[in-house]
């Protein structure tokens, strides 16, 4: 089987302390993955490693085909490989459609082959406006927002590059509820209608249960469960390095 994603042996290291062993995974086009481990357990580091903002010393990331190692983070996003962040980091001097019309210029007008023109641009930036339910903040600034149309719009900035792959770092943090489930729902439409692949970050349990159809587990620096995620929570390994039990 041909992955969208493939991590073979990747071992990070910072000075002495190991923060990645070995790890092997692999995304297939439209699946939904969650990856859990407690705090400290490479989680970040991984995401880094493949996102480009780190090298890995050792192993390999391939992405649609290509290796991509060596690549930086906004060339790795240009070939359709896309991250949010923990904490939102919007253009703060910049209206919320102003921070979708950065990626759809700089990410999908950079590809090779027809751009988007004026009119094409604006259309799509509505689209994504109406898609994670800003439509009617486009002319405000982030600072106007609250906590989950921060999220909101964190998501879009990252669908507004076109990508293939959606790595989703911890989007719900700090949620109620309700909002949680709105952001599962929206993660959800992202993969079903919009096609996009997607790994996500979380420590809702509940959310992640709800959302994933695998399930990977770090601990340490070292995989150790990689399947459905109802076998994976019953792993006496998971239940006692994760949930303490």
């Amino acid at each position: 089987m041909t992955h969208l994603l493939a991590v073979d042996n990747l071992s990070k290291r910072f000075g002495g302390f190991v923060a990645l062993e070995e790890i092997g995974l692999a995304v297939s086009t439209g699946e939904r993955v969650g990856l859990i481990g407690p705090n400290g357990s490479g989680k970040s580091t991984l995401v880094n490693c493949i996102s480009g903002a780190l090298q890995n010393e050792t192993g390999s990331v391939h992405f649609d085909g290509r290796r991509i190692d060596g690549l930086a983070p906004h060339q790795r996003t240009r070939l359709g490989l896309a991250r949010t962040f923990q904490l939102p980091r919007p253009f703060v001097s910049m209206t919320v459609a102003d921070n979708l019309r950065i990626p759809l210029l700089y990410t999908v007008n950079a590809r090779p082959g027809p751009h988007l023109r004026a009119t094409a641009l604006e259309q799509r930036c509505d689209e994504l406006l109406g898609l994670v339910g800003l439509a009617d903040k486009a002319a405000r600034r982030p600072a106007d927002l609250t906590q989950i149309e921060m999220r909101k719009l964190e998501l879009a900035r990252a669908m507004a590059t076109d990508p293939k792959l959606l790595i989703a770092d911890e989007a719900m943090a700090g949620l109620s509820h309700s909002e949680v489930a709105e952001i599962v729902d929206l993660l959800l439409r992202l993969n079903t209608e919009q096609g996009v692949t997607i790994v996500l970050i979380e420590h809702i349990m509940s959310a992640v249960m709800r959302f994933s159809q695998r399930l990977i587990v770090l601990v340490s620096g070292r995989k150790i469960a990689d399947g459905a995620p109802e076998a994976v929570m019953r792993n006496p390994e998971v239940e006692s390095a994760y949930l303490g039990q």
